[in-house]
């Protein structure tokens, strides 16, 4: 990480918090991800497995976490499983964690080199009626190449066939969802670069410039500021690429009179910001521009009102519908007769909006949990509407992330600018 290091009590805490949902007689493990070849001789940079680093801190492959708090002998309850580092490896690369240096980043005291695991994971499943085994679990995608968590659940299977095996996902999620106050102040971090990296890309933004020199300039303010990069690909598409949900390829020119929609946010010691900005690319919305981003702010705006405890993202979804279809009746994108006589399992609004109003987010910028889990206290979530007209190549979406709290909730990206005439007059400060 380029960024502070993370407090291991932090690691601590919700190592604390996995072991008191344990049964009796558990065991559970957890494994890195795998180093993802580039090319013949390069791989991708390394981004460790999300449960693995809530629960550890570290960010190096080949390791294993085993988590077993029956076992007999106490020193034994957590166990840190790490890869020795070869001469050839420090000379190419540098060291790896020393036994030492793992203990004091995870707080765990007895780690062990990769060669020891065997028996040690015999010695573990002696003594284990429940085991807690990772696989790649997600309402996204399907993997079709086996990652490191799925062959090793197989092969634990393979080798201890007559165990009670359980899913580990599901109470990772419900750990993962209640952000502590640590957590917090690590997305805030990385809202706030993204903040400062917003605010100094508005100069940045003119007719004729590409998109992808916006891209340069969002990942140098983010590195200038300490973070490691990108939560994610950014999105910066102008003109009738705001209505590409998930363009990435940035590399139109930004023209007068087009709208630009910008979804970005930084990582932060694995933790991230997600927001969406639309901006006129000459700093002034058009007439019908606008319409339509007034339309979206007003939704954006009832969409916040029903984020709060005791719903779900669901429910929000399904109570901003009437919302969406009167603004679309008064941008005169729908007509009454069309939301009468739509075929309820294709609602007509879904052709100009066609995503959720929010997801989860903490280490993943999709962070765990379903939409159906009620929302509590401590949970971070997105706020994002939008409106997308493709036949008049205007795509307009606002994104806020949003702290659930007992009382409501708090925007915390809300110091961005996101009032037109806010973003006008950044717009016209800039050419000064």
């Amino acid at each position: 990480m380029k960024q502070n290091f993370v407090n291991t009590y932090l690691f601590e805490k919700n190592r604390q918090k996995l072991i008191r949902r344990l049964p009796v007689l558990s065991v559970a493990f957890f494994v890195s991800n795998d180093e993802m070849p580039r090319t013949a001789d390069q791989i991708f940079p390394f981004r460790q497995n999300s449960d693995l680093f809530y629960l550890t801190g570290i960010e190096q492959p080949r390791t294993v976490l085993c988590i077993c708090p029956d076992y007999p002998d106490f020193h034994f309850h957590e166990i840190l499983i790490i890869e020795k580092t070869t001469e050839l490896h420090q000379t190419w690369h540098g060291g790896g964690l020393s036994l030492e240096k793992a203990s004091e980043v995870s707080g765990i005291k007895n780690v062990f080199w990769l060669e020891d695991f065997e028996k040690i994971l015999n010695d573990l499943m002696q003594h284990a009626r429940h085991v807690y085994l990772p696989f790649h679990e997600t309402t996204r995608s399907f993997d079709e190449i086996p990652l490191r968590d799925a062959r090793f659940t197989e092969k634990i299977k393979e080798l201890y066939p007559l165990h009670h095996y359980e899913r580990l996902n599901p109470l990772m999620a419900e750990l993962r969802q209640i952000k502590e106050p640590e957590e917090l102040d690590l997305i805030r971090k990385a809202i706030e670069i993204t903040h400062i990296t917003f605010d100094n890309l508005i100069k940045f933004i003119n007719p004729s410039f590409p998109e992808y020199i916006l891209e340069a300039e969002i990942i140098a303010g983010f590195i200038r500021n300490g973070s490691s990069g990108h939560a994610f690909i950014p999105i910066i598409a102008s003109g009738k690429n705001s209505c590409v949900l998930h363009y990435n390829s940035n590399n139109s020119i930004c023209k007068n009179g087009d709208v630009l929609l910008i979804d970005f946010g930084a990582e932060y010691s694995y933790y991230n910001a997600d927001i969406t900005r639309t901006i006129p690319v000459n700093g002034i919305f058009t007439r019908r521009q606008g319409e339509i981003y007034q339309a979206v702010l007003r939704l954006h705006d009832k969409a916040l009102i029903l984020m709060k405890k005791g719903t779900t993202i669901d429910k929000i979804n399904l109570e901003m519908v009437p919302y969406f279809e009167e603004e679309m009746i008064g941008l005169h994108l729908l007509s009454k007769g069309d939301i009468k006589d739509q075929n309820p399992e294709k609602p007509v609004y879904k052709n100009f909006f066609m995503h959720g109003i929010s997801h989860y987010l903490g280490i993943d910028v999709h962070d765990s949990g379903l939409k159906t889990d009620i929302l509590m206290p401590g949970m971070v979530i997105t706020c994002e509407p939008g409106i997308y007209i493709r036949d008049e190549g205007i795509g307009i979406r606002l994104e806020d992330d949003i702290l659930i709290t007992e009382n409501g909730n708090l925007n915390l990206t809300g110091s961005i600018p996101i009032q037109p005439d806010e973003i006008e007059e950044l717009m016209a400060r800039s050419k000064k």
